[in-house]
């Protein structure tokens, strides 16, 4: 079976718990068309951070969705139930002012030490 013809309600789930969708995308269509898809819908507060599909991640099924796939091709029988609405979760990559930041000022400094076992 193709899954030209067929279609997938999906609901995105964003990182603050707000949810984009549900909208239909026909399963031919690639991840990293519908993460297009996700940028033009992002909420005007949520627009900076986020300006390519390369900052943006899709979990489904606990597994992250490749930009070269189709949404066929990421189906799990087990979680998309036919007719019903998947869920798909958002990550968000920061923007790079804020990238850098956090993980320096959190981080503790190094001791540098060397064991030897005879």
């Amino acid at each position: 079976m193709s899954g030209g013809q067929e279609q997938l309600e999906i609901r995105f789930r964003l990182p603050d718990g707000s949810d984009i969708g549900p909208k239909k995308y026909p399963l031919a269509a690639t991840v990293s068309t519908v993460k297009e898809s996700i940028l033009a819908q992002l909420p005007k507060d949520k627009e900076n951070s986020s300006r390519t599909v390369s900052d943006i991640k899709l979990i489904h099924g606990g597994k992250i969705l490749e930009n070269n796939r189709t949404l066929w091709e990421c189906k799990n029988p087990i979680l998309d139930v036919s007719g019903g609405i998947t869920t798909m979760h958002v990550v968000i990559r920061p923007p790079p002012s804020e990238r850098g930041t956090e993980k320096q000022s959190s981080l503790p400094k190094e001791t540098k030490c060397g064991c030897i076992i005879l």
